[in-house]
């Protein structure tokens, strides 16, 4: 049947009215065709479905997750209040027949039918709520209108809808040969002209509201903000996930670092220790206040880490499984240092490393509790004197006395004196070279992992600028290895970006996404939101959102949990952990006053 909507019976105009266009005309499509299995307005196809069949129990937002996919579709409720007299006449009756079908079967000698007793059941009390006022009984109707170009994508609809629905044992059907009456009753006229109806009683009709906001409290652990759906409070335990990792990805200025300082300052309250890699010295502040202990990574600083340090073997460990690991990551650390290696250089590398430890006598026989004792560790010297004694070498050892005896030997070529003795340790790599930068940062991440491989208890690890160690195969590597070991040994790592097109793009990168089980997204630049849309599989609503949020709000990911948040910190929390500058230079005025 098709409608030309030009074809309308219009008054009679006079020749001056002949040729206007009037507002109907603009927003009319030029024709609507209605089908027996669909609607085709203008280029568009729509088509109708209908609910017929709801399952014994409805768990709350059942709707939601159709109503927050992005598929094109318009969904109406038509809720009718029933009388409750005729209601109560016909649950009596009911109640009647499936109570003689119960008896006749006990009479007879058969088995009993659960199902018959069990709609017993439900009859009785639903009768004695309605009876009560407790519940009240209505008509619901529900209709959903898909659209698409073309039949197949009608079709593609039809079937994701379906599999969301038949997988809570909801049926739906489409409106055949009243595509029109459907196409109404979704339509926001208020009009049910198909009555296809369920009947339902108060509470699984509540369940069909179908804007419903995650709830993210729990019993234990601190509070990140609030929830802007609700005004609820976001209260998480990291360490009570899978995984106790978390991402923050978010733009300069939008609050990452006061978000990240003021997490660690609450799990400092509940007795989690915490290391951080600080790329800008913004932590210091911090680590002043609480009497944390702060070393200044640079090639002039006192400070050394040991890249040949050794872990003491954990559990399930021995001497030659932790030997032969930590060689593999200074093969990769080697290869950052000398800008690549080959794979003759590759062997080369891997077996002047075994030998340097043999020289101090570090092997898989030796006893691990004498390491760095008794059996003191080589340092990058050893190394080089050991590549020395081997044949073609000559370009390695060029290239490695650049760490050995040029500027870079003060960082790498000396014995560790750092202790991460402290319950807040910040590792500060501001003054770093940006050559330097990615393999200091490395060494500084191994010596972490060192640390926390040998004492095991509860931490939080914080890696700022993470994607500095992303352009680096092997340093992502590291990275990666972390993450993805860190819950054996009690630990969570927190990785923080603002570049996050460079950690998305490496092939770690969204690994170690995946494999954080807290993320946070803040205010996102126009360049990179797309990037993050896909990774987080963002709706444009939560997109447009990111792109225009304040400083302090964003989206708050826990396990397949999300929702808008808003971090909000107490006035002696803004004092220890602000990082604008006007504020800090108050608070130290202030200070010297008093």
């Amino acid at each position: 049947m098709k409608i030309p909507f030009l074809n309308r019976k219009k008054e009679i105009q006079s020749p001056e009215q002949e040729g206007k266009i009037e507002i109907l005309d603009m927003i009319s499509p030029s024709l609507v065709e209605v089908g027996q299995n669909n609607i085709k307005i203008g280029d568009t196809l729509s088509k109708t479905y209908f609910i017929f069949s709801f399952p014994r129990y409805l768990t709350t937002g059942w709707m939601s997750p159709i109503i927050n996919t992005n598929l094109p579709m318009d969904i109406s409720f038509h809720i009718h209040p029933a009388d409750s007299s005729t209601i109560l006449k016909q649950l009596r009756r009911r109640v009647t027949e499936v109570q003689a079908d119960l008896s006749e079967r006990q009479e007879k000698g058969l088995i009993r039918d659960p199902a018959l007793e069990i709609a017993y059941q439900d009859l009785e009390e639903l009768r004695n709520k309605i009876q009560s006022a407790q519940e009240r009984m209505f008509h619901l109707s529900i209709y959903i209108t898909v659209f698409g170009k073309t039949e197949e994508k009608l079709k593609e609809v039809e079937t994701e809808i379906r599999s969301v629905l038949e997988s809570r044992l909801i049926y739906l059907k489409p409106a055949l040969h009243q595509q029109k009456e459907g196409f109404i009753c979704s339509s926001p006229y208020g009009l049910n002209t198909l009555m296809i109806s369920n009947a339902m009683n108060t509470s699984p009709l509540s369940s069909t509201f179908p804007f419903t906001s995650f709830d993210l409290s729990s019993g234990d652990g601190i509070l990140y903000g609030i929830n802007k759906h609700n005004s609820s409070l976001v209260l998480f335990d990291r360490f009570s996930l899978p995984n106790a990792n978390s991402c923050i990805f978010a733009t300069s200025g939008s609050g990452k670092s006061y978000a990240v300082k003021l997490e660690l300052l609450r799990y400092l309250m509940l007795g989690v220790d915490v290391i951080i890699i600080d790329p800008e010295n913004e932590y210091k502040f911090l680590s002043d206040a609480i009497g944390g202990s702060f070393f200044n990574m640079s090639l002039s600083s006192p400070n050394h880490l040991n890249a040949f340090d050794l872990p003491k073997p954990g559990e399930g460990e021995d001497a030659e499984s932790v030997l032969r690991t930590n060689v593999i990551n200074l093969v990769g650390l080697i290869r950052l240092m000398l800008g690549g290696l080959t794979p003759e250089e590759d062997g080369i590398v891997d077996k002047a490393l075994n030998e340097t430890y043999a020289i101090k006598d570090i092997t898989s026989e030796s006893d691990p509790s004498l390491w760095g004792k008794e059996l003191p560790f080589p340092v990058m010297s050893d190394f080089e004197d050991i590549l020395l004694t081997m044949e073609g070498t000559e370009s390695l050892v060029r290239r490695l006395q650049k760490f050995t005896k040029g500027a870079y030997a003060n960082f790498f070529n000396n014995q560790s004196n750092v202790e991460i003795n402290n319950r807040l340790v910040v590792f500060g790599t501001r003054d770093l070279e940006d050559e330097l930068r990615p393999m200091a940062l490395f060494t500084v991440l191994r010596y972490i992992w060192k640390t926390v491989t040998s004492i095991h208890k509860k931490r939080l690890l914080v890696v700022d600028e993470a994607w500095w160690l992303m352009k680096s195969e092997d340093s992502a590597s590291f990275l990666f290895g972390t993450v993805k070991r860190a819950r054996k040994y009690w630990l969570g790592v927190t990785t923080i970006t603002q570049d996050v097109n460079d950690f998305l793009k490496s092939s770690y990168g969204q690994p170690i996404v995946t494999n954080s089980s807290l993320i946070l997204l803040l205010k996102q630049s126009p360049a990179t939101i797309d990037s993050v849309q896909d990774a987080f599989n963002l709706t444009e609503e939560e997109k447009m959102t990111l792109l225009e949020t304040p400083v302090g709000e964003g989206i708050f990911f826990a396990g397949t949990k999300h929702a808008l948040i808003r971090i909000i910190a107490s006035y002696t929390e803004d004092q220890i952990i602000t990082t604008s500058p006007e504020e800090v230079e108050k608070i130290r005025k202030s200070k010297k006053s008093s």
